[in-house]
């Protein structure tokens, strides 16, 4: 059984950092072949897609409207994947959520999500 367990969420005031986490688990699966993303979701709107980081992370992307705020870094000996988030702004308000993707394999998992909130 695969596991992504997002954590490092919680309250910041606007300007701070937080630092997600995302660590994933379970016997078949092997990290290092997944792509790596960070999405996030406010009610009432679609998931939107934060940052990608590839397999080896060789490459990475980012929305734009966080791009030179926020940094995405895996570790693949430790099965964890990294959000780093700066000059927080009220709207990155949101449930940020982990995600692995095989696409080769059509194979994708998500984590519950944690509540990452910037107050003004």
């Amino acid at each position: 059984q695969v596991q992504l367990v997002e954590s490092g969420g919680g309250l910041v005031q606007a300007g701070g950092s937080l630092r997600l986490s995302c660590v994933a688990s379970g016997l078949t699966f092997f990290f290092s072949r997944y792509d790596m993303r960070w999405f996030r979701q406010t009610p009432g709107k679609e998931r939107e897609l934060v940052a990608t980081i590839t397999s080896t992370g060789g490459s990475t992307n980012y929305g734009d409207s966080v791009k030179g705020r926020f940094t995405i870094v895996r570790d693949n000996a430790k099965m964890t994947v990294y959000l780093q988030m700066n000059s927080l702004k009220p709207e990155d308000t949101a449930v940020y959520y982990c995600n692995a993707e095989r696409r080769t394999l059509g194979i994708e998992y998500w984590g519950q999500g944690t509540q990452v909130t910037v107050s003004s």
